[in-house]
């Protein structure tokens, strides 16, 4: 990197250090020692504000670092001392392989503006006045382990990929904030419908924590639970209160958790276990709650679900019949029912009265992963290793629509509130967003249906009133061709020469429209004399230039057969034709003889 005076150049690199040289001497004047591997060097104005001071500094050359240590620092070069290092990064510190966090920066001078781009495929960009994050850019999210719904009317959707961060996106215009606070990968979101603004999640680092979307839409950590001993793979919390809160592990824990009555943004509360219970003897995948808050369900690999009482964390019932791991319990929003999906690849739904088993739906090829209850409980929708969407109808036991968006197993299924918008996402790193379309195509169709209607009665009034012209148009873009044919009938009423003047008052597009339609009447004997007339007409038009239709040679391969099949029987009518008048010809002398005897 060149300085303003184009004689010194400056250099940093993994060996620790940034070096001034000289390029008249080709020598280094000076050595600053970093303390870290270094792989991003940008050269700051001549004058500018060091963060969190009032004065702008005047003299001297700066230059802003980063590398391993996942922090800005800014170096007073020509004093050989550091002025600044940033305390707010949002960027991760090296891994334990030794990665670094920082890959580059950048400096925009007229915005005056450093980016951050980290080794997670992040763009973070900095206010270089404040040091104040401005934009959050997402580059890769890798897999998609979890998804959902926060804030009032679902406003932004939290996003737990194969990273230590969580993803919190604005769903209008996907702006993207990085919650950080786990030091291991994020498998588990959850939310409560009695307050949007709260998040929960479990991670690899055993541990769960809670976060407080603000006024301002941004989310901090608010409270951290770690008493579990293995991975957390799912959470859940209650519904008509955000009182109490599960989880479960690979430890086969089932854990409750009470919620703080207050909440401190500026200190990080320690959450406290309630109740514990060894639920399952091996994995618990997955963890839900009741509508009325009064009974838990969990699912694990040891093929069973089980229902448990809030209150003490008393076993219920346990449900058998999947042949495999369950990977997914969901109670139903408006029944007294469960619904399970396992790794058998089947649904089943359960009656919690007598646990039995009342419905299983079988469809999906390989595991199924997720599944939700939609339209106030009468469809589901499920999501597979094979990366299938299906929607199913209780009532029927039908599987409705089948989707194919996805390219491997879809591990995250969300559904917003008002059942609008579903999103879904796995392990091909895509996040896709599926909106009903239900009635919108219900209104296109009948608004199809009413401009059809509307046509047809146009089309029957021109032809009531001998506008053939523009009847045969308006029949020529609805597509029929049976009307076609009956209005160049009653034009060749008026001769050829008829149907040849109004032929040549259509439009490209008309004309290759009617050459179709002509191929259709051609397959008919009864209607071959109109198709050959057009079809003459038509080819003049074409062998001159005048008309130019795509496919032409395909379309009139089609008609030769027939064409041939209607000269034969042309050729043989004229035979028997002349056959007859060469007959009545020899037959007349005969009955002039015949005549001339009887007189």
């Amino acid at each position: 990197m060149k300085t303003a005076s184009n004689c010194l150049k400056l250099r940093c690199g993994r060996d620790r250090v940034i070096i001034l040289w000289d390029l008249s001497s080709g020598e280094s004047i000076r050595t600053l020692p970093a303390f870290e591997g270094l792989e991003g060097l940008v050269l700051l104005p001549a004058k500018f504000r060091i963060p969190g001071q009032a004065k702008k500094i005047k003299g001297g050359i700066h230059v802003a670092s980063a590398g391993e240590r996942g922090v800005v620092r800014i170096w007073n070069v020509t004093d050989g001392r550091e002025v600044y290092t940033q305390s707010n990064s949002l960027v991760s510190k090296a891994s334990e392989e030794g990665g670094l966090a920082i890959v580059n920066l950048l400096f925009n001078v007229e915005l005056s503006s450093l980016a951050v781009i980290s080794s997670d495929h992040n763009i973070i960009v900095h206010k270089l006045q404040t040091f104040k994050c401005e934009k959050q850019l997402v580059g890769f999210s890798d897999e998609v382990l979890d998804v959902l719904f926060l804030g009032a009317g679902g406003s932004h959707l939290a996003v737990a990929t194969n990273s230590m961060d969580i993803k919190l996106y604005n769903v209008k215009d996907m702006g993207c904030q990085l919650l950080k606070g786990h030091t291991d990968l994020v498998l588990a979101l959850a939310g409560t419908p009695s307050n949007p603004s709260l998040l929960l999640s479990g991670a690899k680092d055993n541990s769960v924590r809670l976060w407080l979307l603000d006024s301002e839409f941004y989310a901090t950590c608010i409270s951290v639970g770690s008493r579990h001993t293995m991975s957390v793979g799912s959470v859940a919390f209650s519904q008509l209160s955000a009182s109490f809160f599960l989880s479960v592990s690979q430890d086969s824990c089932l854990k409750l958790w009470k919620v703080p009555k207050k909440f401190s943004k500026d200190e990080i509360q320690t959450l406290n276990v309630d109740s514990t219970e060894i639920a399952h003897e091996k994995d618990i995948n997955s963890v839900c709650v009741s509508p009325n808050d009064k009974l838990i369900a969990t699912g694990s690999q040891d093929k069973t679900a089980k229902l448990w009482s809030v209150e003490g964390l008393s076993l219920v019932g346990v449900l058998r019949g999947h042949r495999r791991g369950v990977w997914c319990v969901r109670f139903s929003p408006v029944d007294q029912v469960l619904l399970s999906s396992s790794a058998d690849c089947t649904i089943k739904l359960w009656a919690l009265g007598d646990l039995t088993c009342i419905k299983t739906f079988e469809g999906h090829d390989s595991s199924v992963l997720r599944a939700e209850f939609m339209t106030h409980g009468t469809q589901l929708i499920t999501a597979g290793a094979d990366g299938l969407l299906k929607l199913w109808n209780i009532k029927t036991s039908e599987c409705i629509a089948t989707f194919d968006d996805h390219d491997g197993r879809i591990w995250a299924l969300a559904v917003s509130k008002d059942e609008s918008l579903i999103v879904s996402g796995g392990s091909d790193s895509n996040l896709v967003f599926w909106q009903d379309v239900t009635e919108k195509r219900r209104e296109e169709a009948e608004e199809a249906r009413q401009k059809l209607i509307l046509q047809e009665q146009e089309l029957a009034n021109l032809v009531k009133s001998d506008q053939l012209l523009s009847a045969l148009k308006l029949a020529l873009s609805l597509e029929r061709p049976l009307q076609v044919l009956r209005i160049v009938q009653e034009v060749l009423k008026q001769g050829k020469e008829g149907l040849q003047d109004t032929i040549r008052q259509l439009q490209p597009e008309q004309k290759e429209a009617l050459l179709k339609c002509a191929t259709v009447w051609n397959c008919n004997s009864k209607n071959c004399h109109p198709a050959q007339l057009v079809l003459s007409i038509l080819l003049d038009d074409l062998s001159s230039g005048a008309l130019k239709v795509q496919g032409f040679s395909s379309t009139l391969e089609g008609t030769i057969p027939y064409t041939e099949r209607h000269f034969k029987r042309l050729t043989q009518l004229l035979q028997d034709l002349h056959l007859l008048q060469y007959t009545a010809a020899c037959m007349q002398p005969q009955l002039k003889g015949e005549g001339s005897l009887l007189t």
